[in-house]
């Protein structure tokens, strides 16, 4: 794969209690820009959403946003965006920020950050992309997750090379060099 052109990144609605969070968040805003690569997300003003939009176009950055209609004003839709696509619900939100980006980030979030990590996740075990997928590891944010894929495996519901289609680091910039080496494995999740 080529260095991408766009990445989708996943994070919260909410700002949580370390501030290494938001910094984290912006740090990514202003990498993307600075690598000229655009910044896909889930289209909100607030939360670490709202940071990593701002430090992105702060930097001149390309940002595109997707919001369902509903969450237009729950999570308060972010105005100054280069594109902002409203949807109908979330189903579409994720096919159009998955269908825009040629790779996922995952910063630290709650329940719909790791719903949109797994849906990415599972889409590529289907063999429906061949994009990479990278999780943050915000002061060891992820470290709970990876245990319990690891679990996964070792209980025999997860093969490793599909463990392995996630990548972790604490630096962002490390995990966007490897997406320009990332490998797809060779066959969908059915096969023997």
């Amino acid at each position: 794969m080529a260095a991408p052109r766009r990445v989708c990144v996943f994070c919260g609605s909410s700002m949580g209690f370390d501030p290494r969070y938001a910094d984290e968040a912006r740090a990514l805003g202003t990498l993307l820009a600075s690598r000229g690569i655009g910044l896909v997300y889930g289209g909100a003003s607030v939360g670490t959403m709202g940071v990593v939009a701002d430090a992105a176009l702060a930097a001149g950055g390309e940002v595109i946003g997707v919001i369902p209609e509903a969450l237009g004003s729950v999570e308060i839709a972010h105005a100054g965006l280069t594109e902002l696509h409203v949807v109908a619900d979330m189903h579409q939100r994720k096919a159009k920020m998955a269908a825009l980006s040629d790779g996922f980030l995952a910063l630290p979030g709650g329940a719909g950050t790791l719903e949109e990590l797994f849906e990415v996740w599972t889409w590529a075990q289907l063999g429906l992309h061949e994009k990479p997928i990278g999780l943050v590891d915000v002061g060891g944010y992820y470290a709970p997750l990876l245990k319990f894929a690891d679990h996964m495996v070792s209980e025999g519901f997860l093969s490793a090379g599909y463990r392995d289609m996630l990548s972790i680091d604490s630096d962002a910039s490390v995990l966007l060099d490897g997406f320009a080496d990332y490998v797809a494995p060779p066959r969908p999740k059915w096969a023997k």
